[in-house]
């Protein structure tokens, strides 16, 4: 059996990457080890999700699953001042997100792939991924179908989603590196009622901080809340013997919160309690030739600012949009792996500066947003009561889309990215008028491959090359 394209793994950016494939006329297998639905942490989403989302067609069965629309965040940080990120006051009504349970959604997803034309099969685990030479050129796995029998099958790309297992780059070419700073260890649990902060926007998340970490109250459907906190793994080891269980830990490091704890006041709490490791790490190179790492498989960042969807779901749209390209002659194979390279490693490196930002809780928020608009490269910088849209672009996971456009507006995603690709030609940010596309517009200056100019084209998803 030979397959264009085979995915490792049904997790958002496995099943995203299979959809936009097989939707595209690609022929795809995807093999996902578990049988979903599965539990999986990562419930706030990036409002970048529904864009991504968007191209691949599953928006509407997202919507009609009654998750909290999510409108933005409220930080309670160090000793500042409530801090306010509200999508729709920066960015129009249109900008929005859901707090979703993630063993529901990634069904949702997984499914959706299979609707697409995904060859689908669950209970699958892959062995290894076989190498003619440099190129990946076949994956070995275990059918269930077949008894657990090991096949082979060729294909001609491998994208391997696999998490933080990391088929490629923790199993395969072991070059992972850490970030020794962000050892951080999770504990959570959820609550039958409960409530956010006041001035929290609409499905908003909370994130506040304490001396040794930061706790995060997300709202799900049916009045529950998860409820998590988040510390390095030092302390966490230094914490967890003065406690019998995870649950007598976990409820008493809510306890020492006075705002978490008045949060969940009157509300009931529900087994099981869950511990993580949120061990950030970046592999050594994202993809080569005939393969490319998507998501977690590539690179994993703290959870401090809700990034890990958007992150997967924006490296499956650019892996997709190579290989599309690819297949279709529209740039050399080479072309599109340095655009994805490029464009990834971009994308995760700003985050990751952001986050080391954020956690220098002394130095105020007005620094992270000067960070923030240095790291958007705005040609005019931000002032007033905007002064932190900048920041909340990158957090949002809308810088990346950004980047990932070309010149004349065909990579402006959102729900209203027809208004963008109406205008097809060059036109300078400041002369499209006013619009809640202001954060999206396309600047020349943010193309990431400027060298080769490559940018991405929506429709048909692939890679268009700017003209000279």
């Amino acid at each position: 059996m030979t397959k264009k394209v085979l995915v490792i793994g049904g997790g958002p950016g496995g099943s995203t990457a299979a959809a936009l494939l097989a939707r595209n006329g690609v022929d795809v297998l995807l093999l996902e080890r578990e049988r979903f639905p599965r539990y999986h942490i990562g419930e706030s989403l990036a409002s970048s999700c529904r864009v991504v989302l968007g191209l691949s067609g599953v928006v509407d069965k997202i919507d009609a699953q009654g998750y909290p629309a999510k409108r933005g965040a409220l930080l309670r940080w160090g000793a500042e001042e409530d801090w306010t990120i509200d999508w729709s006051e920066l960015f129009g009504t249109n900008v929005s997100s859901w707090q979703v349970e993630r063993d529901h959604f990634d069904k949702i997803l997984l499914d959706h792939a299979a609707g697409q034309g995904a060859d689908v099969r669950e209970g699958a685990t892959v062995k290894r991924v076989v190498f003619d030479g440099a190129r990946a050129c076949a994956v070995e796995w275990t059918d269930p179908a077949q008894g657990g029998r090991i096949v082979r099958t060729q294909c001609d790309y491998v994208i391997d989603a696999s998490g933080r297992a990391g088929v490629l780059s923790a199993q395969h070419f072991r070059n992972r590196s850490p970030h020794e700073i962000f050892r951080n260890v999770a504990i959570w649990g959820y609550w039958k009622g409960g409530k956010t902060l006041p001035n929290t926007p609409a499905g908003g998340i909370d994130v506040i901080s304490h001396p040794e970490g930061w706790y995060w109250v997300i709202p799900l459907r049916g009045g529950v809340h998860s409820v998590g906190f988040v510390t390095h793994q030092k302390s966490f080891l230094e914490k967890r013997p003065k406690y019998g269980t995870s649950r007598e830990m976990l409820l008493s490091v809510v306890d020492e919160s006075p705002t978490v704890r008045d949060l969940m006041a009157g509300a009931e709490f529900t087994e099981p309690v869950r511990v993580e490791q949120d061990f950030s790490y970046v592999a050594d190179r994202f993809c080569g030739p005939g393969f490319f790492e998507v998501g977690d498989a590539a690179c994993f960042l703290d959870p401090l600012l809700s990034t890990g969807v958007h992150l997967a779901l924006y490296s499956a749209m650019l892996a997709s949009a190579s290989i599309l390209a690819t297949l279709r002659g529209e740039v050399t194979e080479t072309e599109a792996t340095a655009f994805y390279e490029t464009l990834y490693r971009n994308a995760y490196a700003r985050l990751l500066v952001l986050v080391s930002g954020v956690y220098e809780q002394y130095e105020g928020k007005d620094s992270y947003f000067w960070l923030a608009q240095r790291m958007v490269r705005e040609k005019e910088r931000l002032t007033g009561d905007r002064s932190n849209a900048a920041f909340v672009e990158i957090v949002a996971g809308l810088s990346d889309l950004r980047d990932a456009g070309g010149t004349d507006g065909t990579g402006a995603m959102t729900e209203l990215i027809e208004e963008a690709e109406r205008a097809q030609r060059r036109v300078d940010a400041d002369e499209a008028g006013p619009s809640n596309l202001a954060p999206l517009r396309i600047d020349p200056s943010d193309l990431h491959d400027a060298a080769s100019g490559l940018y991405l084209v929506t429709k048909p998803l692939g890679i268009g090359r700017e003209e000279r």
